[in-house]
């Protein structure tokens, strides 16, 4: 058995003809701990299933985030419905988003960001769920989108001041916009509450065709003591549920 615990992005893996119960049952076969950010009329199935949900989306609209207040009374609602049912599901987090920048300052986005936080993270420190706000490239996948990079996303971390306000870093993602990802991820350990996986470039399999040499970063995240999951967030080239053993494979070190 692996050190890390391993999720599978459902929508990544269901395709190809695949039903959900094809997917959950070869996600148990290979060893995978949780299916994450599947429509919730399959949660009841994956727990039955003997498996975790790692993660759900928190509230809507990726590009329409935190960073402006007007959404804040909306993202409040949003979140704590989403921290309720991760409390019903043992889902230990929930997916923020920044949203796209549209003019703002790195400093006024962040301090959106972090009051915009604040009004969840009470509720989220009693129910025991993390709040993981998620890292993605502004270069290729998400033009303007503000938390493209880990030292702005620790900074709201630090702002919000509570163990439950994290991230979602996105190694693909990061890949794209700082790379060193190795020491990136070892010294901000601590402000992290989930991982997710893809090659670069593409975001396809973890093969040998792409930069990232995966079984390197996975032992540096073991290495921290990180016991939560690390989900696998890509397209695959062939076979889905092929690809979805080989990505285990590659990060079962």
């Amino acid at each position: 058995m692996g050190s890390i615990n391993q999720s599978a992005c459902y929508g990544c893996f269901a395709r190809g003809g695949y039903t959900a119960e094809q997917v959950i049952k070869e996600a148990t076969k290979i060893g995978y701990k949780s299916i994450e950010m599947l429509p919730r009329e399959y949660w009841d199935l994956v727990k039955a299933s003997g498996l975790a949900i790692a993660t759900i989306s928190g509230h809507k609209s990726l590009p329409d985030g935190l960073n402006k207040k007007e959404n804040h009374d909306r993202i409040e609602d949003e979140l704590r419905q989403s921290i309720d049912l991760a409390v019903e599901y043992d889902i230990p987090g929930v997916i923020c988003f920044s949203g796209n920048r549209e003019g703002k300052s790195e400093k006024e986005g962040r301090d959106n960001t972090i009051e915009g936080l604040l009004r969840a993270t009470g509720y989220a420190e009693e129910k025991g769920i993390n709040l993981n706000i998620e890292l993605l490239n502004s270069k290729v996948n998400h033009p303007d989108y503000q938390c493209d990079n880990t030292a702005w996303g620790v900074e709201v971390c630090k702002g919000v001041g509570s163990p439950r306000a994290k991230l979602l870093y996105d190694i693909y993602h990061m890949q794209i916009m700082e790379g060193d990802l190795i020491r990136n991820i070892t010294d901000n350990i601590e402000y992290i509450g989930h991982f997710h996986t893809a090659g670069n470039p593409g975001r396809k399999d973890l093969d040998d065709q792409q930069e990232i040499y995966y079984p390197a970063v996975i032992r540096a995240i073991v290495a921290t003591g990180y016991d939560l999951y690390v989900g696998h967030e890509f397209g695959p080239k062939g076979d889905p549920l092929e690809a979805m053993k080989v990505a285990y494979d590659v990060c079962n070190v």
